[in-house]
């Protein structure tokens, strides 16, 4: 009975020791498929925070405004953490300081101020300089770890939980950013690797936008030089043109003069024959003065004309189009800018030619922006025969000439300039529009002629400015202008 006994209480023990390891084991691979579990809600939580942090980042670093980058910093801190304060110090290195251009105290924009970093008493010098973060819980127990002795907040009051972390870019310290809360231990660790990450795109945002604020600024200074050069390019090629009027004008006024002074004396005359009765004499005497009056005028208003055409030429364009006789202005240009050269230089000299298509008429154009074109053209052409002829200087059949010529066909009206001279290069043909492109002497050409001819022609007028070369016969450059 004894041995039954304990035989049965050893099934039982040995039952429930099974019973007891069955349930262990369950017991165990639930807590192993609750640790899955976790570390997957763990990945997954890990996953979703670096995709949020990615495009944070991307919208931080999409903007070029700084302003903008520290606007979407705080939208995104603020909406993660309590960010009663935030503020971003960028590093001024001429100033030798932080400047906080947009730190907001509970949503409210704060004025502008600076830390100087010879002023030791500011968290935020302490973050800059020792390239350290900072993260206190209670301001007024914890500040001494950083600072022997603090001064009130320039502007907004004093927080107690408060984050700096140092905004570095390729192992140089940018400035600092900081969030900061008035309830004492607002923030943890998650807090603080998230202020972390953003501080880094922060860094490089703000590192494009100054970067870009900076060339930015070069491409307005060089802006302001190409517009001065510009200029320079239009009174140098109203010197040509004042030049070469001054000479044109001088033969009509020659003219006037002349005529006038022989229109004294016919009329000195025709008062003799008056007082002698003799009519028919005194009636033969006043046609001539009458024939003397009409080339007075003639040339009186070749003089005007060719005043009009230099203050045209002379002040900015108003941009409107007006028919203008486009063989008149080839063939006044041509003249003015030969004249202009020959007063520059009294050795210059080379044949003109015209072939003007009377059919062409009247286009609508910008008068004085085209006139600089074709006196741009021109003045070139001659510079081009002029540089050959001193080159073939002992070649007496050598013979410098440029052509101005004009066609219509159909609704296209071309102007051409040609010269006889050494021909432009392939190696350089695709560059003689750029601006500053030129090919003469150091100041003998800003290498803007013909980048402004081609903005005007193209642009101004919606043509075309083609150029046909070849090398050691010549170069045609044609313009072409819808009538």
């Amino acid at each position: 009975m004894y041995y039954l006994s304990a035989f049965f209480a050893a099934s039982v023990y040995g039952v429930d020791r099974l019973q007891r390891s069955i349930i262990s084991k369950k017991e165990h691979e639930r807590a192993a498929l609750r640790e899955a579990e976790l570390r997957a809600e763990a990945e997954n939580n890990r996953r979703a925070d670096t995709e949020e942090l990615s495009k944070i980042g991307r919208a931080i670093t999409s903007s070029l405004s700084i302003d903008k980058i520290i606007e979407t910093v705080y939208e995104n801190v603020n909406s993660l953490m309590d960010a009663a304060i935030f503020g971003v110090g960028i590093y001024n290195k001429e100033k030798s300081r932080l400047d906080f251009p947009s730190t907001k105290e509970e949503g409210v924009m704060l004025p502008p101020y600076s830390n100087h970093l010879d002023e030791e008493h500011w968290l935020s010098i302490w973050c800059f300089k020792n390239k350290k973060e900072i993260v206190i819980s209670d301001f007024e127990k914890e500040y001494d770890k950083y600072l022997k002795s603090y001064s009130k907040p320039i502007v907004g009051k004093t927080p107690n939980s408060i984050i700096y972390i140092p905004l570095i870019l390729q192992g140089q310290v940018t400035g600092v950013i900081t969030t900061q809360s008035f309830k004492k231990d607002a923030y943890t660790e998650y807090h603080v690797n998230l202020l972390r990450n953003l501080a880094i795109y922060a860094a490089i945002a703000l590192d494009n936008a100054y970067a870009y604020r900076k060339i930015d600024s070069t491409l307005s200074e060089l802006q302001a030089t190409q517009t001065q050069l510009i200029q320079s390019e239009k009174m140098a090629s109203l010197g040509e043109l004042t030049a070469g009027i001054a000479h044109e004008i001088q033969n009509p006024l020659n003219f006037v003069n002349n005529f006038s002074e022989v229109n004294k004396e016919l009329i000195n005359e025709m008062r003799s024959e008056i007082e002698a009765g003799n009519l028919e004499e005194a009636k033969s005497i006043a046609a001539d003065i009458e024939a003397n009056e009409t080339k007075i005028e003639f040339h009186g208003k070749r003089a005007d004309a060719i005043v009009k055409s230099m203050l045209q030429h002379s002040r900015s364009s108003n941009g409107k189009k007006e028919p203008t006789n486009i063989n008149a202005l080839a063939d006044e240009y041509l003249r003015l800018a030969y004249h202009g050269l020959r007063a520059k230089d009294k050795t210059f000299n080379a044949a003109m030619k015209t072939d003007f298509d009377e059919s062409v008429g009247t286009v609508n154009i910008i008068g004085q922006d085209m006139g600089r074109v074709i006196l741009n053209l021109i003045t070139n052409a001659f510079y081009a025969v002029t540089d050959r002829k001193r080159s073939f200087a002992l070649d007496d059949k050598y013979e410098p000439t440029v052509m101005v010529s004009t066609k219509k066909a159909g609704n296209k009206v071309e102007i051409r300039v040609s010269d006889n001279g050494n021909g432009i290069p392939k190696s350089i043909l695709d560059k003689i529009y750029q601006p500053f492109f030129t090919t003469k002497p150091t100041g003998q050409g800003t290498g803007l002629g013909l980048s402004m001819s081609y903005e005007i022609v193209t642009k101004s007028h919606g043509g075309e400015l083609k150029v046909e070369t070849k090398e050691g016969e010549g170069t045609t450059f044609i313009i072409i202008l819808t009538q």
